[in-house]
Formats: structure tokens, C-alpha cells, sequence
């Protein structure tokens, strides 16, 4: 059975080697879990999926093999969009409804829809058999059965449905979304760089066994540091003006590095960075830091990234007193390549959406200040640059 499960995977585009097949069978074996489907969904996926962002496949594979109805597609060519156009609505007196019987669990409802789906050729409405709506059939939407699939249907009416079955749109997780803070962590992720330092405080288990064969038994415990992400990344985010319509996209950004990196150093500039950073908006004119001080502190194995939409006037980036907020005594692209020439991992996040970017010339003059390492606020953009980050 889980021969045909692991091929069922392998068509929807995951890729479990056999080592993890012959895994989920050991558990098995062992009765990690027994006749519990849930518990199954669980141990199978954490086995055999190593990437979060490949989870939805999975779920669609498992419905696939373990239900074997995903593999039709009721709302595509079989069903017009016109058989489940609402119309008119049926109301039903208690009576009425207490009349209308249940086919007989899930199994009959599947077999009767396969010949429904056969055998229907136009729209029905107000019917008890045909795929249609304001009726009591028990396929279709905006009427009335005490154990139906409902399809087509905007929201829940009687909560009696024994099955929701409605095209799935899936959001592109890819170049043209900005996406949730958990889709940013599953990029992130692939910066990690684990090393073990501070104190000896997890079992180390490969040694203690091979230590203590080696006294013919007795018990030899040790110990290692706990593993780390040592990844040191180096955070500016531009705040005010134009960026004010970014703050959530921002906010999920700084809320996912929060949690994946445990050496994070950020600071807030405006438009472009000269020669002050601050830490606190609210105090920004009081607790202004040097950003001299900031390349002398941070060493240069720190990764720096840059968020912003970097619209903003020309001349804020390339002359002196060209900041809308201060006398600049030397340009901001002075600053920015003092910047990349300590940092030499670095690249520039941006949240203005990409087919824009040709309008505005201060985006381009960052481009070039950045080498072309400015990439969209998306989660294909923030992959890009985790790569970038990793090979420079």
C-alpha cells in the first residue's frame, strides 16, 4: 500500500527518496501510530516532506490517495459555471426538510455524483437529483439536504454538508504576493548556518554510546553545546514617507528574522542612509548612532540587508545636502558604499512592487550601488536573496 502512496507523492511533484518510505514503514512497524489516520498524516508528512512550503502538496496527494476524489475535477470542464449561478432561494418549513432523506454516507454520495456527472447535460434549478441549486438534491448550492456535497456555494447555510467541494485557488507562492510571516521564515531558513558554542548542555548520543562500548558498559554520558543558527545578519529598514504603505509587509519581515536568527542587529534610516542610523523612531533626533560606530562594532561576516523602496529624489542618493531631513555633508552614496565595502554579503529587499521599478531613477542608481542585488519583498524575492547571500 504505501509503495502506491510514496509513487502518489512522487506525481505530485515531492520527492521522498526510498530511505524515507523504508522509514515510515519501521515506524509503522513499531506502532508509532496504529489505526489512527490523523496520527498517519502527521508521522507520513514529517517523514517524508522536508520543506514547509511543500506541505499543500502533500495534503493534496494524501486526499488524492487516501480519499481517491481529488482526482476529479467536479468544477472544471465536467460543471458550467451557470449550473451553480444562484437564481432564486427555496425556503423550507421543518416539515419539509424532516421529509427529505440522506443518501447514506460519503461513499454513496461519491457514487451517485460519478453518474450524475455522466449523465447530466444542462442546468437544473429547484430540483431532488440533478446537480443544481435552490433545490434538495443533494448536490449543488443555496438549497436544502440533510447530508450533501455542496459546491459552488458563497459560505455555510445549514452546516449539513458531509463534503465542501469548491475549486481551489491557490496563491502563487512566488514572485507576484507579498506573503505572511510563515512563508517568509520557510525562506529565511535557508540561510541557516547551525554551530555549537556556549555551554555543554545536550546529550551528545553517537558519543555516549560509542564511549560507553567502549567500557564494556558503563554508563559514559557527554555532552556538547546546543546547536545554533550562527548566521549574524544586519538589518536597515527605511521608515516615513512612501514607506508607510509597507509597514505590514515590514512587520511580518522583522517578525520572521526575530525568530530565526538568534544574532540580529537592526537599525531605521529614511530614504537613504547617510551618516546616522537610529534604533528607537520615537527618539531618532536624540539617540542618532554614528554609523561609522556601526561598521567599526559589526565585523564584516555579518550579512547585511537593506529594506526599503528606495523612492526617493536623485539627488537624496547622489549630493551633499541632497536629505529632505538634514544638511548631509557628503552624499548618500558615499555612505552606502562604506557600507557594501565592509559588508560584502549584502543585498537590498524591496517592498515596491517589481514592475515599477523602471519609473523611478533613484531605484535604479541603488541597483547599481548594490550591483543588481535588489530583489522584490516576495517570497521568490527573498530566496533570490538568501542565494545571493550564501554565494557572494
Amino acid at each position: 500500500m504505501l509503495v502506491d502512496f510514496f509513487f502518489t507523492l512522487r506525481q505530485y511533484q515531492l520527492k521522498p527518496s526510498l530511505r524515507e518510505l523504508l522509514d515510515l514503514i519501521s515506524a509503522l512497524e513499531k506502532q508509532v501510530v496504529f489505526a489512527d489516520m490523523e496520527g498517519f498524516y502527521y508521522l507520513s508528512r514529517t517523514i517524508m516532506v522536508k520543506d514547509e512550503s511543500q506541505f499543500d502538496k502533500f495534503d493534496r496527494a494524501f486526499a488524492d490517495y487516501f480519499d481517491g476524489v481529488q482526482s476529479i475535477d467536479l468544477l472544471g470542464k465536467d460543471i458550467p459555471d451557470d449550473w451553480l449561478r444562484k437564481e432564486l432561494e427555496r425556503f423550507l418549513s421543518d416539515e419539509e426538510k424532516a421529509k427529505i432523506e440522506a443518501m447514506g454516507g460519503l461513499d454513496e454520495l461519491m457514487e451517485t455524483l460519478k453518474k450524475r456527472l455522466e449523465e447530466q447535460k444542462e442546468r437544473h434549478q429547484g430540483g431532488n437529483k440533478w446537480i443544481g441549486t435552490g433545490g434538495t438534491s443533494p448536490f449543488g448550492a443555496y438549497g436544502y439536504n440533510p447530508e450533501g456535497i455542496r459546491m459552488g456555494q458563497d459560505g455555510n447555510r445549514n452546516f449539513s454538508a458531509v463534503k465542501v467541494w469548491d475549486k481551489r485557488q491557490f496563491a502563487n507562492l512566488a514572485d507576484d504576493v507579498e506573503l505572511g510571516t510563515r512563508n517568509i521564515k520557510v525562506a529565511l531558513r535557508k540561510l541557516r548556518q547551525f554551530a555549537r558554542t556556549g555551554a555543554s548542555d545536550e546529550l551528545d548520543m553517537p558519543t555516549t554510546i560509542r564511549q560507553t562500548a567502549k567500557n564494556a558498559g558503563l554508563l559514559d554520558i557527554n555532552m556538547v553545546p546546543e546547536r545554533h543558527n550562527a548566521v549574524k545578519v544586519l538589518m536597515f529598514f527605511d521608515v516615513g514617507g512612501s514607506m508607510d504603505a509597507h509597514i505590514k509587509a515590514c512587520e511580518e519581515l522583522f517578525s520572521a528574522v526575530h525568530t530565526e536568527f538568534k544574532h540580529l542587529e537592526y537599525f531605521y534610516f529614511h530614504n537613504c542612509v547617510y551618516e546616522g542610523v537610529w534604533r528607537d523612531n520615537r527618539r531618532r533626533h536624540e539617540q542618532t548612532i554614528p554609523l561609522w560606530d556601526v561598521i567599526h562594532k559589526y565585523g564584516s561576516d555579518y550579512k547585511l540587508i537593506f529594506v526599503g523602496d528606495a523612492t526617493m529624489g536623485p539627488y537624496e542618493i547622489t549630493y551633499p545636502g541632497g536629505s529632505v531631513e538634514h544638511w548631509n555633508e557628503e552624499p548618500g552614496a558615499v555612505w552606502m558604499q562604506r557600507l557594501l565595502q565592509h559588508f560584502s554579503k549584502a543585498i537590498w529587499l524591496n517592498p515596491q512592487q517589481y514592475p515599477y521599478w523602471e519609473y523611478y531613477a533613484s531605484i535604479r542608481i541603488i541597483q547599481d550601488l548594490m550591483d543588481n542585488r535588489m530583489y522584490p519583498l516576495t517570497l521568490q524575492g527573498i530566496t533570490d536573496g538568501i542565494k545571493a547571500l550564501q554565494t557572494r
